[in-house]
């Protein structure tokens, strides 16, 4: 009886602390808020460097400068005489710009250079995805929802006439149509302007260009148009500044990264719906992904912009290099270079056709991939996008559920007896798939036209995309998961690749060419079980190539043929003399691809000497100074079960045996 009394007590006593405990974390409940709860990138990487805020931490093999195009300068000043525009200039040309970021960016150089070579004065253009929109802020529109206007004005006042708008007494000939309107391709020769195009405007004065295309003048110019060429550049790289207020918030997202003390990497997947449509990529996403693909290439062929078959082999293009690398690809790429998981990447890009899901396994190997959303706040972006009136949400409801009497009574209507067997149930069709934007796909066959508020998010994804764009040029290192892809199009990357080569040719700027790395990794999915030791050193290898002269070289073959923003050698650069004898090298059609750029002037050769130096000077006390990221690389004498005896580069996970102060 005394024994089962204790136990009794015993078990009151324990039920008596366990409703205090309930109690307590039930008032601890009560009295928190949810902020407390919410993810912030920024204070994730805080976790990871908390004593280097002070400290420059750069591991040379992995963010160091290319040594071999130091000597390349930006140069696009004119090189022969290049007088002032004439003011009796032969009439106007206005242009309306479609698409998105890569294709405005693009074509405002292609109608500058236009202008130029019709001795015409160029009406600011109108982008035509904001003008569209009728729900964005009415402080900016068109053209200055981008780009500085007076600034764009200003820089090119040596070389083109421009003005905001058509004087009065042409305006109203432009609503009735009075003028011609032409629709030139990006490939467009300078003698179909001078030919087809001159004689118009000379006897209109005013002609109107609807550029879909991403440009209206074809990439590479003949040799004796260089002047061209370089006019392209001070357009591209100089002219074309952002407003104020995206270039002050772009820099901050800089300063932010750049304040935890450590190099960051940007990364652009190219995961676009239209590129993938275009290559017929669909296979590579599942589900409802794989049905929108299909169904934007369908639109494709029948608007004849896709000259193929609907349904082709993804894996097939994959292997071709037109498919873009999955960002889980990117990540082993990356990890096999020796970027420790701890490494800041930055993720450009407004659109990432697949969503979070896709990130997922780049994510679980680099945890500080953080984008626009991690480094900004909610009134930062309210600030730049200026006040816009409330428009109605797009709240998706689910179709009302069909009774069994209600099913009965549509079958027993469903056409003349006798009638086949009702077809399978399809699979099932989830909520998540119903609850985007896409949700169409499920009900109907044709796109919807979009919405209010989706014209209001395509604007928005410009502002987006210029304050990626600032983020990539400023990057310590900037990887492309999809450019060249050969459509003709103006690309982000292409174009990110093309301001860093031109400002800063030594920085590191990977050109990887996707066949080569289809291949290798091919060579691990068919060796699973006996995988190639060195595939770690040929990914390193041909990443090194693609920094260097070699991938410049590919580069220009591929890319220049469609944009020559992206490749602006040898016309918009010079060359710092060294002792060296340099090797000019010259693509099928002579064109010289490396190695013809001019002598830097004498007052730039100064500049970079001293500049030299001084770098000399600060690398010597960078060394002693400053110390570099651990090596997360360890050689292994030997191979096992390999059918032969080579060096193996295993990469091991250190992160939490390394010291930050390391």
């Amino acid at each position: 009886m005394i024994i089962k009394s204790k136990i009794k007590w015993v078990t009151l006593f324990l039920l008596t602390l366990s409703l205090l405990s309930l109690v307590a974390h039930l008032s601890v409940t009560k009295f928190s808020t949810v902020d407390l709860m919410q993810y912030s990138a920024m204070s994730g990487l805080h976790a990871n460097f908390p004593n280097v805020a002070d400290k420059r931490v750069r591991n040379k093999k992995i963010w160091g400068v290319v040594q071999s195009l130091e000597l390349l300068q930006p140069y696009a000043n004119p090189r022969s005489s290049y007088p002032v525009p004439n003011e009796q200039s032969n009439g106007f040309i206005y242009a309306k710009i479609f698409g998105g970021f890569a294709k405005i960016r693009s074509s405002i150089c292609d109608l500058v250079a236009i202008s130029r070579l019709l001795n015409a004065t160029l009406v600011i253009p109108e982008i035509q995805e904001s003008t569209r929109s009728k729900g964005i802020s009415f402080k900016f529109k068109s053209f200055s929802y981008l780009y500085d206007e007076e600034q764009f004005i200003m820089s090119l006042k040596n070389d083109v006439i421009i003005v905001k708008s058509l004087p009065e007494n042409l305006k109203a000939g432009r609503r009735r149509s009075e003028f011609p309107t032409f629709r030139p391709k990006s490939s467009a020769s300078p003698k179909y302007y001078i030919e087809e195009i001159l004689p118009k405007l000379k006897k209109a004065k005013v002609i109107g260009l609807l550029l879909t295309d991403g440009g209206c003048l074809q990439s590479i110019l003949p040799s004796s148009m260089a002047e061209f060429q370089r006019l392209r550049c001070r357009v591209g790289f100089h002219a074309l500044q952002f407003r104020t207020d995206i270039q002050i918030l772009g820099h901050r997202m800089v300063e932010r990264l750049r304040g935890w003390g450590q190099p960051f990497l940007a990364f652009h997947p190219g995961l676009l719906r239209d590129t993938l449509a275009y290559h017929g990529c669909a296979e590579l996403f599942q589900d409802v992904h794989t049905e929108l693909i299909q169904y934007r290439r369908a639109q494709m062929i029948k608007r004849g912009i896709v000259s193929e078959e609907l349904s082709v082999d993804s894996h097939l293009r994959r292997e071709n290099g037109s498919c873009p690398l999955m960002p889980e690809e990117v990540g082993v790429l990356l990890r096999a270079m020796g970027y420790p998981p701890r490494t800041i990447i930055y993720l450009a890009g407004s659109e990432t056709f697949g969503g979070q899901r896709v990130l997922i396994p780049m994510r679980a190997m680099f945890p500080n991939l953080v984008d626009h959303t991690s480094l900004c706040s909610n009134k930062e972006f309210s600030d730049l996008v200026g006040p816009e009136a409330p428009l109605p949400l797009d709240l998706f409801q689910m179709p009302p559920a069909k009774s069994d009497e209600q099913l009965k009574e549509k079958w027993k209507k469903a056409g003349p007896r006798p009638r086949p067997l009702p077809p399978p149930p399809d699979r099932p069709i989830y909520r998540h798939e119903k609850e985007g934007w896409y949700g169409w796909i499920t009900e109907t066959d044709t796109e919807p036209d979009p919405s209010p508020l989706d014209l209001r998010t395509q604007a928005h994804r410009l502002l987006w995309d210029a304050l990626d764009y600032i983020v990539s040029v400023e990057a310590d290192a900037f990887f492309p998961g999809f450019n060249n892809d050969g459509s003709g199009w103006p690309d982000f990357s292409n174009l990110v690749m093309g301001q860093r080569l031109y400002e800063t040719a030594s920085a590191r700027t990977y050109r990887p060419d996707r066949k080569i790395l289809a291949e290798l990794f091919n060579i691990t999915r068919d060796n699973m079980f006996h995988p190639k030791h060195n595939w770690t050193l040929l990914v390193q290898e041909h990443l090194n190539k693609s920094l260097g002269e070699e991938g410049l070289i590919r580069h220009s073959l591929s890319s220049k043929q469609a944009s020559f923003l992206s490749h602006p050698l040898p016309e918009c650069a010079c060359r710092v003399s060294s002792a060296e004898a340099l090797t000019r090298v010259k693509g099928d059609d002579s064109r010289i691809l490396y190695g013809g750029e001019d002598e830097c002037p004498e007052w730039m050769q100064h500049g970079e000497r001293a500049v030299s130096l001084a770098g000399e000077e600060g690398g010597k006390l960078d060394e002693n100074e400053f110390q570099e990221y651990e090596n997360d690389t360890e050689e292994l004498p030997e191979s096992f079960d390999s059918g032969g005896k080579t060096n193996v580069t295993l990469v091991w996970d250190q992160d939490e045996e390394m010291d930050p102060n390391d």
